[in-house]
């Protein structure tokens, strides 16, 4: 069973690391996302909400755990609708260009907002006042108000910190906080008053910073969810209604107006624009539609009212597809995530005794317990490890809200990490390499019957099919004005052909034995050849080329079909080798051998005999978002339909990858330092506290530039 929450009000990326464990510990399977606070367990009990609730609380006081499904119909809620009816289908409502935020995060709670202001009025006293205890300082004059002034900025700046510092020791865990109070204390018992003033104010101007600079990122990150509309309008009796998108059935007619998204994936039944589908596809150009043209949910109609009958429901829908995939992509964490919450359970107690040792063992020896517990607090405040608890998993989502921007979705950071460092890449040919579009070559008659002829034929067997090949042979005959009779008895039979009655006639269509082109047959007899021609997709060449240019040792065409008919596909394509006549089970081998010989293989297909690949391969890719069972076994999913999203996805994940390691060997390189000046009694108190909140910031900043970076 899985149960989703929100942790609203949680803000501590080391207390979000603390749960998660502590909720491992006792459910196993349990998956969370600091950036999107949301927590999801597996397991076989039926209500847990309160025992959950009660986790959180023993780690972190003032988080709330609420379901997901209430969080995003509390926000739904917020929202509100006003229904407009019209004549003629021609709504002179105000259509919201930005469309309603469906995805629940963006609470604006009042309390929360007005406890922000108070905050920041006490920040900016206790700087003043700090300000003027330091000149008092420096001038070395009026010593008493001097203290008091930086008490007093101390307590104002830093009361809430000192009120979780002593909640978090009497609960036995050390986090910044406990760090922070204990230095500041110690520094006042120890005469240094500015010093400790110091530090309150630093710590709470770039928690404050840090806070914003969180909450700033994950809101660009949701700003993905504004692909999904969450309102349509219904077309009734020539009238037009405002809904809820969630609530509109299959084959309902919706009204479009201009610059507005699409609700549900349908076909246009009335009308022509052109519509932008760039946040499906990454892809800017604007692409014309017409009656008959399917439309995807999150595309913005541009130009014109249209009218569209919807195929699909809400969930199942596009844009509703792609926010899901995004979603569950925090729960997949990279190994540098993992590692850094092992890290970090392990790295504040080795820090608190370093501390210890530092305060302790020279002082025995010098006698000068005061010099040694300041250096002691130096290296405590240096060592708080929030800079790599926040930045890391932020590091790997703003990846992939970049990747998805650019028309792929990634799974998670682990897949981030596995298509990074991917070195081979195979692809099944058809519908991947090929865009799906044959078209007939040559009709070599065998025998009586004429060309003409063995089409219509051909044609009439393959009626009722949804084949490439029977599309093919209907735009063959509508281009040749070639009539086409109708036959009885249509039968498909799988991955060899179809046959058709034509009075006690057979007709077959169906692949030939160990050679090139299609059979027709009439009662088993070979009556002519089809010889098809398949399109390479347009920019199948170019994305080849670019993974060649990315280092990428061996590029692979895998296929069902004829040896020949992949070699003549593969010709001036930059593939390494050509693998034809495979059964599904033959593709995970070849992809299995790849990886034995370049050490990991990523997998590019489309098809429902491809998710046995998929799932074998080191990255597997599914090609648009068609096929469930390809979707549902792949790591990635290229949105976009389009190859040239691949080495897009390359450059994103390397460059996120590049972010992480950044970003953790900057953060443990300044606390380095830091201990280090501190020992040789050179680093002051305030400049450890800028290694921790000062750090942390830039570390978001660069996390965030991810997903504000152009990502071609």
């Amino acid at each position: 069973m899985k149960h989703e929450f929100i942790l609203e009000g949680l803000h501590c990326a080391n207390c979000a690391a603390k749960i998660e464990a502590k909720l491992e510990k006792r459910y196993g399977d349990v998956r969370f996302s600091f950036t999107t606070l949301e927590l999801e367990i597996h397991t076989d009990e039926a209500d847990i909400r309160d025992e959950v609730q009660q986790i959180v609380d023993s780690i972190e006081d003032g988080v709330t755990v609420v379901p997901k499904d209430e969080h995003i119909h509390h926000a739904h809620d917020e929202h509100e609708h006003h229904h407009h009816d019209c004549h003629d289908g021609c709504c002179d409502h105000d259509h919201d260009h930005h469309n309603h935020d469906h995805h629940g995060h963006e609470h604006n709670h009042e309390h929360g907002h007005e406890d922000g202001k108070v905050k920041v009025i006490l920040l900016s006293i206790a700087a003043v006042l700090f300000i003027a205890a330091f000149i008092l300082h420096i001038l070395g004059k009026h010593e008493l108000i001097c203290n008091i002034l930086s008490i007093t900025s101390a307590v104002l700046a830093g009361y809430d910190v000192v009120i979780e510092g002593i909640k978090s020791g009497f609960k036995r865990r050390i986090d910044e906080t406990t760090l922070m109070t204990v230095a500041v204390i110690a520094a006042m018992v120890l005469g240094e008053f500015v010093e400790g003033a110091a530090v309150m104010v630093l710590f709470g101007i770039g928690e404050l910073l840090e806070d914003k600079a969180v909450e700033k990122s994950r809101r660009d990150i949701r700003k993905l969810a504004d692909i999904r509309p969450d309102v349509a309008y219904i077309v009734e009796n020539g009238r037009s209604r405002e809904a809820r998108a969630e609530d509109v059935a299959i084959g309902t007619i919706l009204e479009i107006p201009p610059h507005t998204r699409v609700p549900l994936d349908g076909i246009i039944t009335k009308g022509s624009t052109t519509v932008d589908a760039s946040s499906l596809t990454g892809e800017s150009e604007p692409v014309d539609a017409t009656v008959g043209t399917e439309l995807l949910s999150g595309m913005m109609n541009n130009d014109n009212t249209v009218y569209l009958k919807t195929t699909k429901a809400y969930a199942d829908s596009a844009a509703t597809r792609i926010v899901k995939l995004v979603e569950e992509s925090s729960k997949n964490k990279g190994n540098h995530e993992k590692l850094i919450s092992r890290f970090a359970a392990v790295y504040t107690p080795v820090m608190i005794g370093l501390a210890l040792v530092i305060a302790i063992i020279p002082s025995l020896f010098t006698g000068n317990w005061a010099e040694w517990i300041h250096k002691a607090l130096v290296c405590l405040v240096a060592s708080c490890p929030c800079s790599i608890v926040i930045s890391v998993p932020l590091s790997y989502y703003a990846g992939i809200g970049a990747a998805s921007k650019a028309g792929v979705l990634i799974k998670g950071g682990r897949f981030v990490e596995a298509i990074a460092n991917t070195k081979a890449f195979a692809f099944d040919k058809t519908g991947t390499i090929t865009d799906n579009q044959i078209s007939i070559k040559e009709i070599s008659p065998v025998g009586s019957y004429t060309a003409t002829e063995i089409a219509a034929l051909a044609a009439a067997a393959e009626a009722h099919s949804a084949h490439p090949v029977a599309n093919a042979l209907r735009s063959y005959c509508k281009e040749h004005n070639i009539s086409v009779e109708e036959l009885k008895e249509h039968r498909e039979i799988s991955s060899h052909g179809v046959t058709a009655q034509r009075g006690s006639d057979t007709i077959t269509v169906c692949k030939r034995e160990g050679k090139p082109g299609i059979s027709v047959q009439l009662n088993d007899s070979e009556i002519g050849v089809i010889t098809l021609s398949e399109h390479i997709r347009s920019e199948a060449p170019d994305a080849l080329k670019e993974l060649k240019a990315l280092s990428i040792q061996k590029t692979v065409m895998l296929s069902g079909d004829k040896q020949e008919s992949c070699r003549n596909v593969a010709q001036g394509l930059a593939l390494d080798e050509v693998h034809g006549e495979l059964l599904p089970e033959d593709k995970v081998k070849t992809v299995e051998k790849l990886i034995d010989e370049c050490g990991s293989c990523a997998f590019v297909g489309d098809g429902i005999n491809d998710a046995p690949v998929l799932s074998r391969a080191t990255c597997g890719i599914a090609m648009g978002l068609g096929s469930d069972a390809a979707i549902e076994s792949a790591d990635m999913v290229l949105s976009s339909e389009s190859l040239s999203s691949l080495p897009r996805a390359v450059r994103i994940a390397r460059r996120t990858l590049s972010t992480v390691k950044a970003n953790i060997t900057f953060s443990l390189i300044v606390k380095a330092l830091i201990i280090i000046l501190a020992i040789m009694n050179i680093a002051p108190l305030w400049l450890a506290v800028f290694s921790d909140t000062g750090v942390c910031l830039l570390c978001i900043l660069n996390a965030v530039r991810l997903i504000r970076s152009k990502n071609k």
